[in-house]
């Protein structure tokens, strides 16, 4: 399983919570590339994930960019 910030993106707006069946769903219905679908594939089936941090731990987040929006 191999994910970027481009194929995590295509999961933001996923239905979370979800299982693994309900985020294949939803890549196939938004028109995510396959190499999404197939790292959903990989994933456990039974478990229930809250986030994309879960199926991704390294998943940036807000935090980890040295942005400061009030400059802007």
């Amino acid at each position: 399983m191999f994910w970027t910030l481009e194929l995590a993106s295509h999961l933001i707006e996923a239905p979370w919570p979800a299982t693994r069946d309900d985020l294949i769903d939803y890549a196939i219905r938004s028109g995510a590339p396959i190499e999404v679908i197939e790292n959903l594939q990989e994933l456990e089936d039974e478990e229930i994930y809250e986030s994309m941090e879960e199926i991704w731990p390294d998943h940036p987040t807000q935090d980890d960019f040295l942005f400061n929006q009030d400059e802007y």
